[in-house]
């Protein structure tokens, strides 16, 4: 066993120029959400080139690639949509024009969430190089939207293209440490109505940004009550926008409303969440507020709307997970050293594949999270040889090989 490690790390290091070279590839081209239809190009000729057994992309623009026809079924998951690069000033180089400098690959998406892709394929071609399979129906998908809604991609690949793997390995940054859950995550707006008259006479009306306001002071209350887990840690819920309708700047306004982001921790659902706001706007002073959970319904690339709920439930792996005991086993063989446990700050497309459908999901990644949505991403060009050693490994050690 020990032997089979020691080659998986040995040519994922002899591939590693090869994968750095495959991210820049990406990175060079703009992958926005709803339009990543020329990067997943890019992807598919790769997957192609290092010999998957086939490649197709799904309706919503997700490229799979498929190595074996086992009966058993796992799938690794990148998202390769991006956000866009912001402010250009605090760019110290061009985001799509990519450098490895200083023993990283820089530019957008590098951390978030190219790299992974990028380590993703290199494991395939050294699962069908150094024959580590025999056992497993084996995805990889490179998946669309999930910067503008986590999990929609999985939604369709579990209920249009029906597949169910036993475990997802989500390749999201994790810094090289293996994480078991994260926090699920709401978008709710709360409305409010009011009567419009003139300014220079407002006691005629009825202010909707006072009654909006006050509530909005009652949601700041409503964070510092919620709920702890162990693990995850606290629910929390804020005020992300403000807006107001009037007939003019010079008039009482007749509507008002604020949008939020909870984050839920282990325990809280939807129906919680809802419940605790429309409390809030009550302990405000107003019962006849409007509370709603959004909705996404975008157009993908390929001019598939699939609508869903901004809903995107929490999960996380138990401790005695076998799959969690198996990629400990497999860290330590390939890097002699315990791996961090631990858990993501932000949400993945695992709030679609665990929290929505119960399917395990295990997470490790190259780079740190906290260069996601940053200027100057940077992820490290060891990470990326080393992840795919990891996901190599891992289909050796479920293969019991």
């Amino acid at each position: 066993m020990e032997n089979i490690y020691k080659r998986i790390n040995s040519r994922a290091k002899e591939l590693e120029k090869d994968t750095a070279n495959f991210l820049m590839d990406m990175i060079r081209v703009p992958s926005f959400s709803c339009k990543e239809k020329d990067v997943i190009q890019v992807i598919k000729k790769e997957m192609e080139k290092a010999g998957f057994d086939e490649v197709r992309i799904d309706g919503l623009g997700s490229v799979i690639g498929r190595i074996g026809s086992g009966k058993r079924v796992i799938a690794f998951d990148a998202h390769i949509d991006t956000v866009y690069p912001g402010e250009m000033s605090l760019w110290n180089f061009d985001p799509f024009t990519p450098k490895i400098e200083d023993g990283k690959v820089w530019g957008r998406g590098s951390v978030d969430q190219e790299g992974g892709m990028a380590s993703m394929v290199c494991a395939g071609k050294m699962i069908k190089e150094l024959n580590l399979n025999n056992d497993f129906t084996i995805y990889f998908t490179g998946t669309v939207m999930e910067e503008d809604c986590d999990g929609l991609c999985w939604q369709y690949i579990i209920n249009e293209e029906k597949i169910k793997p036993e475990l997802v390995v989500i390749t999201e940054p994790t810094n090289m440490n293996i994480y078991r859950g994260h926090r699920g995550r709401m978008e709710i707006l709360v409305s409010v109505k009011g009567l419009s008259c003139h300014g220079s006479a407002p006691e005629r009306g009825d202010n909707a940004i006072y009654k909006i306001s006050r509530i909005s002071l009652e949601i700041e209350k409503l964070n510092e009550r919620l709920i702890t887990d162990e693990f995850l840690g606290k629910g929390t819920v804020c005020v992300t926008q403000v807006f107001f309708n009037s007939p003019s700047q010079c008039a009482v306004p007749d509507a008002a409303s604020i949008q939020l982001d909870r984050r839920l921790t282990f325990g809280e659902t939807k129906e919680s969440a809802v419940a605790e706001v429309l409390e809030a706007c009550k302990l405000a002073g107003y019962h006849d507020a409007k509370v709603e959970v959004l909705k996404y319904e975008e157009k993908a690339y390929t001019g598939l709307v699939y609508p869903t709920n901004k809903y995107y439930p929490t999960w996380k792996l138990p401790e005695d997970s076998v799959y969690l005991k198996d990629s400990v086993f497999v860290y330590k063989n390939l890097f002699d050293k315990e791996p961090i446990v631990d858990k993501w700050t932000f949400s993945t497309n695992g709030v679609a594949i665990a929290g929505m459908n119960g399917i395990p999901c295990i997470g490790l990644g190259p780079g740190n999270e906290i260069y996601a949505h940053a200027p100057n991403e940077a992820c490290p060009v060891e990470h990326l040889s080393q992840a795919a050693a990891f996901y190599a490994g891992l289909i050796a050690k479920l293969n019991n090989k």
